[in-house]
């Protein structure tokens, strides 16, 4: 049961602001994000945001990791709750730093209700998904006129107790419709993912796995539909990752086959 918080009878002195940090890659931060991170007194930073990004907080900050990773050990989420709240009211300039955007997966909604209710000031800045940043970086997009007319994003990992994704009906819609797949916190339950998609999906789907999206540690591997269980084996990925499902993955493909045909038409410079 989440804890109740009750709003203080005297305005709040501090702030605290949910900024997304991106997927990693310090240069997708946007400016408003940046700004935020360098003005904190306090930032309460989710585990997969990247040592390079902290590098902008102010010398005088406190950084405190609040991580939160599934199949890990992590920070309770009404404890977070409960220190943004506090510093808040202490006077502090609060950043709840979170990997990729607050509103995606990120309990920035939960954590919104709670600050409000409490009469804490907070804002949100975005950030980049991992999804899209994992795509861009290869080269292909997630919706494209001819291949895929809408996107869903969509968490591969239920709330304990809560009914999981319906993934047949998931994957009716998106045939019908057209729509790319990109499914967050999904390695773990990859294969019986798969297994659902292949009720309404034709086996030959494109997916793509990307592991670590924007970092110089970003791998990747196209599968289909069919053989996504053992690809996911074969290279040895693992979280955190996003798989990507839909006729916009044949797009990587063609992005690399342009890439290395630059490569081998290099004009020869002229000299004498």
């Amino acid at each position: 049961m989440t804890e109740h918080i009750a709003p203080s009878a005297r305005p709040c002195p501090g702030s605290c602001t949910l900024v997304g940090a991106g997927p990693g890659d310090p240069e997708l931060l946007t400016l408003k994000a940046l700004k935020a991170i360098q003005a904190a007194t306090l930032l309460l930073v989710d585990d997969l945001v990247s040592d390079a990004i902290l590098a902008y907080a102010a010398p005088g900050a406190r950084i405190v990791h609040v991580g939160k990773r599934g199949g890990c050990k992590s920070t309770p989420q009404a404890f977070i709750e409960k220190l943004m709240l506090q510093a808040a009211r202490a006077g502090e300039t609060v950043v709840r730093l979170k990997g990729g955007d607050p509103f995606i997966f990120g309990r920035g909604g939960e954590e919104v209700e709670r600050l409000r209710a409490a009469g804490v000031p907070v804002t949100v800045v975005n950030g980049i998904t991992a999804g899209l940043a994992g795509m861009t970086a290869l080269g292909a997009p997630l919706t494209h006129r001819e291949h895929a007319h809408g996107v869903i994003f969509i968490t591969g990992h239920a709330q304990p107790g809560a009914p999981g994704v319906d993934w047949p009906l998931l994957a009716h819609t998106a045939h019908a419709a057209r729509l790319t797949l990109v499914i967050y916190m999904g390695m773990r339950h990859a294969a019986e993912i798969a297994q659902g998609l292949l009720t309404g999906l034709p086996a030959h789907t494109p997916v793509a796995v990307i592991e670590h999206a924007s970092l110089p540690t970003q791998r990747h591997a196209t599968a289909t539909l069919a053989t996504l269980q053992t690809t996911i084996a074969a290279q040895g990925l693992a979280s955190p990752a996003v798989i990507v499902v839909g006729d916009v993955v044949r797009g990587i493909a063609a992005a690399a086959q342009n890439r290395q045909d630059r490569v081998h038409h290099v004009p020869l410079a002229i000299t004498g």
